[in-house]
């Protein structure tokens, strides 16, 4: 069984990109509405919180995991390898799949991302590594305003108010939040057509295939967990995937 952990109802676009590569796998999804936003707490909040949202996983039966929350740094990432008693090829993060998705890629990129993602430079440094540069754009706030229901036109000027300073400067927008692919027609929009607006969950989805499969061969069947009711993500649930709220269990 898989496990895919977030901070919220934005790990639903990992989920997604997931079941296309692994329809027969068997997964659990948790998501740590509770602790909701992850993007301004501290490394040491991170820690504890992964930690303990991937051992639940783990002791709900999933036997490889997704972290899919980007707040939490790739260090920490391969730190739980140790903290879980994991095998390397158990456990997917956000950041490697991602950099290895645009290594060859002749574009100027820019990444948008909690300002706990952009300052701990994970994706800067992972593309220094293959020779890239990538402009790196907080955005506060805006992750809690996609969980809990902001209006579309406070999302769009949130978006629009980070990316001015940076018109004309990139080819490529990459959502280093898992939120934000939730509101990718807002990003593009604001954008514009000529600028590729691209989800990660695209690139962990086939990373997944590669380190699961065929290990992750099941019956297709998705379980949600929360740890604070929200009726945001079982409504997100029932859109993207048609599923009702007999699947979602809310733990406190």
């Amino acid at each position: 069984m898989i496990g895919i952990f977030d901070s919220g109802s934005g790990g639903l676009t990992v989920l997604r990109a997931v079941r296309e590569e692994l329809p027969s796998a068997d997964v659990v999804y948790f998501g740590d509405i509770k602790n909701a936003p992850y993007g301004g707490k501290t490394q040491a909040e991170l820690s504890v919180l992964t930690v303990q949202g991937l051992s639940l996983l783990k002791a709900r039966g999933a036997t490889h995991l997704i972290s899919a929350c980007n707040s939490v740094s790739a260090s920490l990432a391969l730190s739980l390898v140790d903290a879980l008693d994991l095998a390397p090829n158990q456990l997917v993060e956000m950041v490697g799949p991602t950099v290895r998705y645009f290594k060859h890629a002749d574009m100027r990129l820019a990444l948008c991302a909690t300002p706990a993602t952009i300052r701990s430079g994970i994706y800067q440094n992972g593309f220094k590594m293959v020779g890239k540069e990538v402009i790196p754009i907080a955005i506060p706030d805006l992750a809690a305003a996609i969980e809990f229901g902001k209006s579309e036109a406070e999302i769009k000027n949130m978006i629009e108010t980070a990316l001015e300073p940076h018109r004309s400067a990139f080819d490529a927008l990459i959502l280093a939040c898992t939120h934000y692919p939730l509101v990718a027609d807002v990003f593009q929009e604001v954008a514009g057509d000529k600028v590729t607006v691209f989800d990660p969950a695209v690139a962990v989805a086939e990373r997944a295939q590669k380190l699961f499969w065929p290990q992750e061969v099941g019956n297709g069947t998705t379980r949600f967990i929360i740890s604070q009711e929200s009726e945001i993500f079982r409504e997100r649930v029932r859109s993207m995937f048609g599923l009702g709220g007999e699947m979602t269990e809310v733990v406190k």
